[in-house]
C-alpha cells in the first residue's frame, strides 16, 4: 500500500569455517608451562627442544626456568641458552610473541590470558591437567599437532572476554548514607580504577561473612534486580561450564556472543540465571543497606573487597582469545562436554520387541 519495507537479512557464520590463515610463517612462541608440576617436566623439555629444532624463537618465563631439577638438567641447558626470558609483572610481550603453546589443564589457559590485557595470539593448549575442557590436544601426538598450527592448517575458535573495570574510592574519602562519595569537588582524586580481561567470570560474593551478599545489578544504567545471596556470577559462554554450570546456569557454546548472570544460592525461589546480549554495559554495586561488603574475583585470581562506593562495569571485551581446535569449535565443545562434564551419560533402555506386553 505505498509504504516502504525494509528488510534485514543477516548471515548467520558457521563456526566451523574459522581458520587459522598467518599473513606470514610464525617464527616467535610463547611456552606456558604450569608451575610446580614434576609430571610436566619431561613434556616441556621435548616440546622445547622440537621448537628450537624447528628455528623457532622460544618464549618462557624465568620462573619456570628457576626450577632446581629444570636448572640441574646438563642435557637441557645448552637449550635453556636459546630461550628468551621474561616476568609477568615487568616485562610487555604482546607484540613478540607469534602464538601460544599452553602445557597443564584449564588454569593454563586461563593464565596465559592473563597475560595479555589486549590482542592475544593464538593458543595451542595440551591436555596435561586435571580437567581439560579448553584444551582439546594430546601431547602424544605433539610433533604432527604443532607443525600443522605452523603450516596454519587449523581451525580456531574465538573465545570472548570480559572487559572489567573496578573503581573504588580512597580510603580517605567520605560515603553518605545512600552509598554516594563525597569527594569535596574532587572526583577525580578520590577514586582508583583497575581494568582486567576475564575469560571465564567475575565472581562477586559475601567473603568472609555470615550475612547475605546483598547487591545491585544494573544493565545500561538501569537497576535490573538486587542480588541477595551467596553471590553472583557474571560469565563468558566459555566460563558457563565452570563455576556457572555448578551454580545451576546452563551451558552456552563459546561462539554465541552472550553474558551469562547467574546467582550463588539466591535466597528466592525465583531467581533463574538469565543470559544477555553481548553488547550491553553491566554494573554492580554493594546496595546502600547491604550488612556487610563483598568480595570480587577475576578468573579465580586478584580477590579484593569491595565497599560501599565501590563499583565493577563489565562489557564484552574486544579482545578475544584466538583458541586453536583439535578438530572444529562445534565438535571439540561437545567431545569436552563427553569427556569432562559425562553430559548425558545414561544407561540405554531395553528394546521393546513386538511380542512383548506393552503393559
Amino acid at each position: 500500500h505505498g509504504k516502504n519495507i525494509v528488510i534485514l537479512v543477516s548471515h548467520i557464520q558457521d563456526p566451523a569455517s574459522q581458520r587459522l590463515t598467518w599473513n606470514k610463517p610464525p617464527k616467535s612462541v610463547l611456552v606456558i608451562k604450569k608451575i610446580q608440576d614434576a609430571s610436566l617436566l619431561q613434556p616441556f623439555k621435548e616440546l622445547c627442544v622440537f621448537l628450537t629444532e624447528k628455528n623457532m624463537i622460544v618464549y618462557v618465563e624465568r620462573k619456570v626456568l628457576a626450577d632446581p631439577v629444570i636448572q640441574a638438567d646438563e642435557s637441557f641447558a645448552a637449550v635453556i641458552q636459546k630461550f628468551c626470558t621474561f616476568r609477568e609483572d615487568l616485562n610487555d610481550i604482546s607484540n613478540r610473541v607469534d602464538f601460544i603453546i599452553c602445557l597443564g589443564g584449564d588454569g593454563t589457559l586461563l593464565y596465559a590470558s592473563s597475560l595479555f590485557q589486549k590482542s592475544v595470539p593464538p593458543v595451542m593448549s595440551f591436555h596435561l591437567g586435571s580437567l581439560g575442557f579448553l584444551t582439546p590436544f594430546n601431547f602424544d601426538t605433539y610433533q604432527s599437532q604443532v607443525t600443522q598450527i605452523i603450516e596454519g592448517n587449523a581451525a580456531i575458535i574465538l573465545r570472548s572476554r570480559l572487559r572489567v573495570v573496578k573503581e573504588s574510592r580512597e580510603k580517605n574519602a567520605r560515603v553518605d548514607k545512600k552509598g554516594i562519595i563525597m569527594t569535596n569537588g574532587d572526583s577525580e582524586g578520590s577514586r582508583k580504577a583497575m581494568q582486567y580481561q576475564v575469560l571465564n567470570e567475575v565472581v562477586v560474593d559475601r567473603g568472609p561473612f555470615s550475612y547475605l551478599s546483598n547487591v545491585d545489578l544494573f544493565l545500561d544504567g538501569h537497576l535490573i534486580t538486587t542480588v541477595q545471596g551467596d553471590g553472583v556470577i557474571v560469565s563468558t559462554p566459555t566460563g558457563s561450564t565452570a563455576y556457572a554450570v555448578a551454580a545451576g546456569a546452563s551451558m552456552i557454546h563459546p561462539n554465541v556472543p552472550a553474558i551469562m548472570i547467574t546467582p550463588i544460592c539466591p535466597h528466592s525461589l525465583s531467581f533463574r540465571p538469565i543470559v544477555v546480549p553481548a553488547g550491553v554495559e553491566l554494573k554492580i554495586m554493594l546496595s546502600r543497606d547491604s550488612r556487610n561488603t563483598a568480595w570480587v574475583s577475576f578468573d579465580g585470581r586478584k580477590r579484593q573487597e569491595i565497599c560501599h562506593g565501590d563499583n565493577i562495569t563489565i562489557t564484552t571485551s574486544c579482545f578475544p582469545v584466538p583458541s586453536i581446535c583439535f578438530q572444529d569449535p562445534v565438535n571439540d565443545w561437545f567431545e569436552s562436554l563427553a569427556q569432562c562434564l559425562h553430559w548425558n551419560v545414561r544407561k540405554k533402555q531395553n528394546y521393546l520387541s513386538s511380542k512383548e506386553d506393552v503393559f
